[in-house]
């Protein structure tokens, strides 16, 4: 992947150098499309919603931030004094994530999660965690390499949400759904910026028992750590 077409990496280095003049587009064939807000990527602490600020909270030891991004989250932990890897396959994030985290404690990789190897003792994965698993009949497996990552007594903090007040009828209750998908949860992405549109990903959001269901029979012990307030939820996966 290159910057060319890396449109998520573009719009976080315009926004980081001073060159924002729109936001990114989210479009989808099953959701209504959505703007995410550049500004947004690069959120303090104090305007993080309360999940994500739970997570931090929480964090401990070696940290791995899954995604990275503009760095919101390590910039954080960073100040606290955590030993930091941020880890994304995005060029331009790489780039901007160079250049704001400046601490000898903190590591910027560029690599798919599903390469990496070192190991640690706090997973951080945010804002739809569960999105990288991209298809149910792949959790499984990615939970599986995840707990190879983990540091004994480590943990996973990990968010998403129920996405079945989507399609809930809410005469009789029942689901009015996609037959060729698995799972509701199951949706697919492109994104556009500055009029040039990347190319379509999977995209899974899993409801807390269904994340619960696949991470006890990975063999984690599963906790429902907080409720937001808009059907999320953030969860922590652990391992004695």
């Amino acid at each position: 992947m290159d910057l060319h077409s890396d449109l998520y990496g573009k719009a976080l280095l315009d926004f980081h150098q001073g060159n924002y003049t729109e936001d990114i587009i989210v479009l989808s064939a099953t959701m209504e499309d959505d703007v995410l807000p550049l500004p947004y990527l690069f959120r303090p602490y104090d305007q993080m919603p309360i999940l994500e600020k739970k997570a931090l909270q929480l964090s401990k030891g070696s940290v791995l931030d899954i995604g990275a991004g503009a760095g919101s989250h390590s910039l954080y932990l960073e100040e606290k004094g955590l030993e930091i890897t941020a880890l994304d396959q995005s060029p331009g994030a790489i780039q901007v994530l160079q250049e704001r985290l400046e601490k000898s404690n903190s590591k910027v990789v560029q690599e798919n999660i599903w390469d990496h190897k070192q190991q640690y003792d706090t997973i951080l994965m945010l804002m739809n965690g569960t999105g990288i698993f991209s298809k149910l009949q792949k959790v499984s497996s990615c939970l599986e390499k995840l707990k190879k990552l983990l540091q004994r007594n480590g943990q996973i903090l990990i968010d998403s949400s129920d996405l079945r007040f989507l399609y809930e009828d809410e005469e009789d209750g029942g689901l009015w759904v996609d037959p060729s998908k698995e799972y509701y949860g199951e949706v697919s992405f492109s994104l556009q910026y500055k009029r040039t549109e990347s190319a379509s990903f999977d995209w899974l959001y899993m409801d807390y028992e269904l994340l619960k269901s696949y991470a006890t029979k990975a063999g984690f012990e599963v906790e429902l750590v907080e409720k937001g307030a808009h059907y999320d939820y953030l969860a922590r996966l652990s391992i004695s």
